[in-house]
């Protein structure tokens, strides 16, 4: 689910690409109530930019940041649901970003539409002991490649 980069700009520019959120579609995610616009991705690395927008008291479960994450809130608010910041609520207009390794659950009591920034893919912590990405893949499988922080936890 790679940004959406118009024809003309590809001969125009191979060093500037203008994404027009405006233009794309919302992409459901895994994550009830989560749905997201990719607007940078990279295959290789894992860093990602995007989009995210939640319904009213959804959540993203148990999850570990294995590079920073950033998260500037533009409607709505982030709150921590679990882990070390329990009850720390990001609202709009403001940012908000996690350490290497910190995890947490979150959730949205009323929505929200945040721009976040991934230098690697989550760890999604499975009730069945797996732990995979946001798309479900084997983590390790996926993104091991990317010689990221292993997790604190495993």
């Amino acid at each position: 689910m790679d940004a959406v980069i118009p024809k003309h700009q590809e001969a125009a520019d191979q060093h500037s690409h203008l994404v027009r959120p405006q233009d794309m579609e919302w992409q459901t995610t895994r994550f009830p109530g989560c749905e997201a616009k990719t607007l940078l991705f990279d295959r290789r690395t894992g860093l990602m930019t995007a989009l995210m927008r939640f319904a009213p008291g959804s959540v993203l479960p148990d999850h570990e940041h294995v590079g920073i994450e950033q998260s500037y809130v533009i409607e709505g608010a982030l709150v921590d649901k679990e882990g070390p910041a329990e009850g720390i609520a990001c609202k709009a207009g403001e940012f908000i970003w996690r350490e290497a390794g910190s995890r947490h659950a979150a959730w949205c009591p009323d929505g929200a539409l945040i721009l976040a920034i991934f230098q690697v893919p989550n760890k999604f912590f499975e009730a069945d002991g797996r732990v995979v990405d946001a798309a479900g893949q084997d983590w390790d499988e996926t993104w091991g490649h990317t010689g990221a922080q292993q997790s604190r936890s495993t």
